[in-house]
């Protein structure tokens, strides 16, 4: 049977086993410093530059950004140009956009020119019954032939409908100098960088403002064509009335 061992002789051995064991705990924190220190190296020699050059990529980017695409002191004063042209036309532009132009004095053609230019608010159903009312109305079928009158209702059509286009046109000008309006507004405090978006909205306004010109051209070569038109007709008519008088005075000469 092993003895039990004493209080004193069990001192005596944890004093013992702790001197044994204390180098080769020294040696174990050691080797943790040592592995923290190594640890620590690599983060910085390593993973450091790579911060670093990221870094730097930014800076150069951020240069090439704030000199070269946008800079900023050309941008201000691009804005500071557009804000001096605005304040020196605006006005200007205000008063010439609002002179009357009407010299209509009867009370018809003054209701149709009111309606072409705006004076009241324009209603395009109304334009037909004030071009009636200056142009006159198409003669009875018994007060003219059917070729006159087929002639005199072409060119009453075509007419109506190019003051019609016209009065669409005026108002698309109007629509139109409001976006050009707003666009300057936005160039005089837009950001770097958003050149682009406003280009897109100009260059959306220039394509809708051709498409409305493509459509005022048009109407006017309706007109030259109904132009054409109407001196064939007479000419048509003058070459059948001689023929009729050629035919008469042939009736006359065969009764002699």
């Amino acid at each position: 049977m092993i003895e039990r061992i004493s209080k004193k002789q069990a001192l005596t051995l944890s004093f013992a086993l702790t001197l044994a064991l204390a180098p080769a705990a020294r040696a174990g924190v050691g080797d943790i410093i040592s592995l923290l220190n190594t640890i620590t190296s690599t983060v910085r020699n390593g993973i450091g530059v790579a911060l670093n050059g990221i870094q730097t990529i930014q800076n150069t980017e951020r240069q090439l950004q704030q000199q070269i695409l946008w800079p900023v002191t050309v941008i201000n004063q691009a804005k500071a140009s557009v804000s001096q042209v605005r304040a020196q036309f605006t006005s200007l532009a205000q008063q010439v956009h609002s002179l009357a132009t009407n010299s209509a004095t009867l009370a018809n053609p003054k209701q149709l020119e009111s309606l072409l230019r705006g004076e009241q608010p324009r209603a395009l159903g109304q334009v037909g019954g004030a071009f009636i009312h200056v142009y006159q109305p198409l003669p009875q079928a018994s007060d003219a032939s059917p070729s006159t009158r087929n002639v005199m209702d072409v060119d009453d059509a075509v007419a109506t409908g190019s003051l019609k286009s016209a009065v669409i046109s005026d108002q698309a000008s109007e629509q139109l100098l409001g976006v050009a309006d707003s666009l300057e507004q936005q160039t005089a405090a837009s950001a770097p960088g958003s050149a682009p978006i406003l280009t897109t909205q100009a260059l959306a306004a220039n394509l809708q403002s051709q498409a409305f010109l493509h459509r005022m051209l048009a109407a006017q070569l309706r007109q030259e064509a109904t132009k054409l038109a109407h001196t064939n007709v007479l000419i048509k008519g003058s070459s059948a009335a001689t023929k009729d008088l050629n035919k008469s005075v042939q009736q006359i000469l065969n009764k002699q």
